[in-house]
């Protein structure tokens, strides 16, 4: 944190790091994360290194690449003082410029214009070669294959600076030549959201990017960091039952085995190949097998994934699979659930009719996309099979219904679709990204990734794993907190637990242990595995409810649980005809006794008190406004206590002492008769000690009726300060007048 708030570190963040972009046309903030701001700083020390003229940056798919690119693209551009008037070519892929990255460089990049910085793209072969002829300084966005037969050495100059998006497929083959070629003193930094693989595309990669670098990378930032991080969500997958699966020999005959498919780089590049395994396709577009994934999708989806508040991918082999699963997914769900989102070609119409009959158009696309972000709207699962899989960022997307065979990078590109980190609140986090594989890629990990093994350990975990996990911990740790809330819950259940988790450590210990549990739950559930664990688990969560509710500044019996598991909490609160999983007693004069009456702990009494005092202030400080203060120092007390700065008897005897407070307002407001405006300025400087308060109130409100706008109007405030002032000063000095006047103000009633 010191590190964090050091004043330069500070300053830079928020001048160089808060960025805004367009995002489906809405208005979008990121704040760069520490290894986009580390990587950039390597990207601008590698460009001024007179020594060394390339970089690779590792950065996993979900983790913000894009952003780091264009940011040190912005910043060579902006420091003339280290790089001079320089050129920057931002060299994207045809799926990003057509995808997310166009608004994001219109916005951001487009704010260079007011540093006096050029932009431009080129559009064509003839503009790039124009471009760099003519020495234009600048930022030059393109794609590799603008570079297609350019003249060697069109541009000798050293400070060119090239940032290459998608670095293991970009340059391979003859148009990273014609790019060396073209500029050949140019720094070239390579950018890759997956690492780099075993096969000779992989070793080639290394060899123009990373070959200055003693680990081949000038930044990394692995998958296993960026779920470390919370930058990205663990990925977990289970196989399709076996009967709709691939089968395994023809998957490897066709697939798996095939030397051209090893270290596929790209969605076109693989869809060639799939056209040449016939006999794959035809198994996979099977009518019966097409209605019979469909059936489980529908029957997952409805049970798995929309009780969560997700949404879904299903991913099929083409464009004719796309639209077949169209019409078999609305025979088992509503029409609007689903829509087909793939490229389209010019004589679909008359080649290809069904495909052509379940085309959307481009405004209806991009409709789409904007819906299939927003939570309890419709569309909730899109059927791809090009498009979307890489480019495509929605956080709400939890599950991937995986039909059509992958590998290595476009394995790794499509999957980490779900791997976005999702909140609904702060309290429910997206547990994983979960992909269901219906082709059987996954039975064998280490043929389906070709990556070094240290690289994809835990880069996908069987969801059986989990299923272990859970059992582990509701067989082990959980019994010692099951049996608190074993039996009838009542008020002894309740006082039991307040007293074992009165300690604040344990509490939070609990807390953590148990969100483990629960999104071990969420995933998992409906499954009957789970069936023998679901009266220890429902009692478990109860008692995190009771803890909750007793703890919190906010109660609610289901407030705080996720989605599945509340259901689990309702049935266990309606079995006992619970209300509210504590009684708080009302204060009144009578509220002392009743309490110490009672033949509870101390600590139970606490909560109690300090939760009736929290329940009396969320109904009545609107209108009783004096009552915000106490209800901050009963807040105040409690953290005291939790820190051990008081003990029980200190704690109680305040606490106590906040209730007769309250009390004693409360029969004096009705005895002197004053409205809840008056009598709250009344009580603010009688606990200011202002002499004759009951007379400077009548003063004080004659004041604020004569400027009854004062919440709206700046100058009638400044007015009504001026004229409290006046009265203040006499009666509390110069140094608490203004402190007094701003109690007044809140004091005010709205």
């Amino acid at each position: 944190m010191k590190v964090f708030f050091d004043r330069q570190r500070f300053l830079t963040m928020l001048k160089e790091w808060i960025l805004f972009f367009y995002k489906e046309d809405e208005l979008q903030k990121t704040v760069l994360r520490q290894h986009q701001t580390r990587a950039i700083d390597c990207i601008l020390a590698r460009c001024t290194d007179a020594t060394r003229t390339t970089g690779l940056v590792w950065h996993t798919q979900g983790s913000g690449k894009t952003f780091t690119m264009i940011s040190a693209a912005r910043l060579i551009l902006k420091n003339r003082d280290t790089f001079g008037k320089t050129t920057v070519i931002l060299m994207i892929d045809r799926n990003e410029l057509e995808g997310q990255l166009a608004g994001w460089v219109e916005r951001i990049l487009g704010e260079m214009s007011s540093h006096d910085i050029s932009i431009e793209y080129a559009t064509s072969k003839q503009k790039l070669r124009e471009l760099l002829a003519s020495d234009f300084r600048g930022l030059i966005v393109s794609m590799i294959h603008k570079f297609d037969g350019i003249r060697k050495d069109i541009n000798t100059r050293e400070n060119i600076f090239v940032l290459v998006d998608e670095a293991h497929r970009t340059t391979g083959g003859d148009l990273g030549n014609y790019l060396l070629g073209a500029l050949p003193k140019a720094t070239l930094i390579g950018f890759t959201g997956t690492p780099i693989d075993k096969t000779a595309y992989g070793k080639g990669t290394f060899k123009t990017f990373g070959k200055e670098d003693e680990q081949g990378y000038l930044d990394k930032y692995s998958i296993a960091e960026s779920i470390e991080d919370g930058t990205t969500v663990p990925l977990k997958y289970t196989l399709a039952p076996s009967e709709i699966r691939v089968p395994r020999e023809q998957l490897e005959q066709e697939f798996l085995d095939l030397a051209q498919a090893e270290g596929v780089s790209d969605v076109d590049e693989l869809n060639k190949i799939l056209d040449h395994a016939m006999r794959l396709k035809t198994f996979l577009k099977a009518d019966d097998r097409i209605d019979k994934v469909a059936a489980f999708v529908a029957r997952h989806f409805s049970e798995n994934v929309e009780p969560l508040g997700y949404k879904a991918f299903l991913v099929a082999v083409d464009r004719e699979a796309c639209a077949l699963y169209k019409e078999a997914l609305d025979k088992v769900l509503p029409h609007e659930y689903s829509v087909p989102i793939y490229t389209s070609a010019q004589h679909d119409s008359e080649k290809y009719p069904l495909v052509y009959q379940h085309q959307i158009s481009p405004e209806s696309e991009k409709n789409a996309r904007k819906l299939f972000l927003k939570a309890d709207v419709e569309p909730k699962i899109f059927i791809v099979t090009d498009k979307l899989l890489t480019g495509f960022d929605a956080p709400i997307l939890y599950c991937m219904y995986l039909d059509k065979p992958m590998r290595d990078h476009v394995l790794l590109q499509a999957i980490a679709r779900v791997n976005r980190p999702h909140e609904h609140d702060p309290e429910t986090q997206k547990p994983c990204g979960l992909v269901v594989d219906f082709v059987g890629i996954f039975e064998k990990l280490e043929t389906a990734l070709a990556f070094d093994s240290d690289i994809v350990s835990g880069v996908i975990e069987d969801l059986d794993m989990l299923f272990d996990r859970f059992r582990e911990l509701m067989t082990g740790p959980a019994q010692e907190y099951v049996k608190l809330c074993r039996g009838p819950i009542d008020d002894k259940t309740v006082e039991r637990a307040i007293t074992t988790f009165f300690e604040q450590e344990k509490r939070e210990d609990f807390y953590k242990f148990y969100r483990q549990i629960e999104t071990l739950y969420e995933i998992l559930s409906p499954s009957p595995d789970l069936r023998d664990f679901i009266d220890d688990f429902s009692c478990l969560s109860l008692l995190f409810k009771i803890i909750r509710n007793a703890f919190s500044k906010k109660t609610s019996l289901y407030g705080d649980v996720a989605r599945k598991t509340e259901e689990l909490v309702r049935e266990k609160v309606e079995s006992y005809g619970l209300e509210s999983t504590l009684s708080v007693v009302k204060i009144d004069e009578k509220t002392l006794a009743a309490i110490n009456e009672n033949s509870g702990s101390d600590k139970g009494k606490i909560i109690n008190l300090v939760n009736s005092i929290r329940k009396t202030i969320l109904e009545d400080a609107d209108s009783n406004p004096y009552l915000k203060p106490i209800g901050d120092r009963a807040e105040a007390i409690m953290e005291a206590y939790d820190e051990r700065q008081e003990t029980t008897e200190e704690a109680l005897n305040k606490i106590e002492a906040l209730i007769r407070e309250i009390v004693e307002a409360r029969q004096l407001q009705e005895h002197m008769g004053f409205d809840d405006t008056t009598f709250s300025f009344f009580w603010t400087l009688k606990k200011e000690s202002v002499a004759q308060p009951e007379r400077t109130t009548a003063v004080i409100r004659v004041i604020f009726d004569r400027f009854p706008h004062h919440r709206d109007n700046a100058a009638e405030l400044r007015q009504l300060k001026a004229e409290l002032y006046k009265v203040l000063l006499p009666l509390v000095g110069k140094e608490s007048m203004v402190l007094v006047a701003e109690k007044l103000l809140r004091a005010e009633v709205t």
